[in-house]
């Protein structure tokens, strides 16, 4: 493996999978990290690949303790008053050294791990889930007492799973994560790894789409705050209401969403309805047309 690696995602619904070996992970709201354990060093990284090991030294300093050729990933949290602060792990990936280090002091953070890319043997992304999950807790379990990173809660009772989603919102937990157990680790969003997220929803203008009228594979939609988004894949029966509208209208110029990504620009006058927490990096989760 070659740092940065491209890390998993998991694809958002309104609901749990349900059935056998699905495994469900709390989900913290920090940033993603992924911890290198390299020869004499450690290295961290963000979702895009970036280099974020000065913001959390703390971090990188923990990570000493693993063997080297272990890589893992998780979430670098913060945890402000008993409760996990997005805020204040936004601060601290946004500041200098020095500030970082009074932010430390502050507010230690933590690294919740809920995978393991590699250990000193090689990569074991191929292997299931179930496998590199045993692989990690043993890893997690020879760190030091105290150690700031820390394994993921996980449990393969669904019903276990929805008291968290229900009852952990005042801590910091913002949604739940289902893994299929016999899933590997596969770079890009799958949909063997599924989240459901609290959010309200909000409705949203359709200004474009992706692939034909009359099979939409996705909605560009501009959102309360003016941005145009597109959205997540269409399931069939969403792709197929929403065709009814965008074929009985003429297809207007290109349009480009703000992550870059290029539509059919429509002027469509459809609303959908959309999870409003799935909008804060651009990506949004079509729930119904209006």
């Amino acid at each position: 493996m070659e740092f940065p690696v491209d890390v998993a995602l998991a694809e958002l619904v309104p609901q749990l999978p349900t059935g056998p070996r699905w495994w469900y992970e709390v989900k913290l709201d920090g940033h993603r990290t992924v911890l290198w354990r390299l020869a004499e060093t450690v290295r961290l990284q963000a979702r895009s690949g970036r280099d974020v090991t000065t913001p959390w030294m703390d971090l990188a300093v923990a990570g000493m303790a693993l063997p080297p050729g272990v890589v893992l990933d998780g979430e670098a949290v913060v945890v402000v008053d008993g409760r996990v602060s997005f805020e204040a792990a936004q601060a601290r990936a946004a500041s200098s050294p020095a500030r970082s280090r009074e932010l430390a002091a502050r507010h230690p953070a933590l690294l919740i791990v809920w995978d393991v890319l590699s250990l000193p043997t090689g990569d074991v992304r191929g292997r299931p889930y179930e496998e590199r999950r045993a692989l990690m807790l043993d890893m997690v379990a020879g760190l030091p007492e105290g150690s700031p990173i820390q394994a993921v809660s996980a449990t393969e009772d669904v019903e276990v799973a929805r008291v968290w989603y229900e009852t952990l919102t005042g801590s910091g937990v913002e949604g739940v994560v289902a893994k299929s157990g016999r899933s590997p680790y596969r770079a890009g969003r799958s949909s063997s790894w599924k989240k459901v997220r609290h959010a309200e929803t909000i409705d949203a203008e359709v200004v474009g789409f992706t692939g034909a009228a009359g099979r939409p594979r996705a909605l560009a939609v501009r959102l309360p705050d003016g941005r145009v988004a597109l959205s997540q894949r269409l399931g069939a029966q969403l792709a197929s209401q929403v065709a009814a509208a965008l074929v009985a209208v003429a297809p207007a110029a290109r349009g480009r969403a703000a992550g870059g990504e290029s539509f059919t620009a429509v002027e469509s006058g459809l609303l959908v309805e959309v999870l409003a927490g799935t909008t804060r990096h651009a990506v949004v989760t079509v729930t119904r047309v209006r």
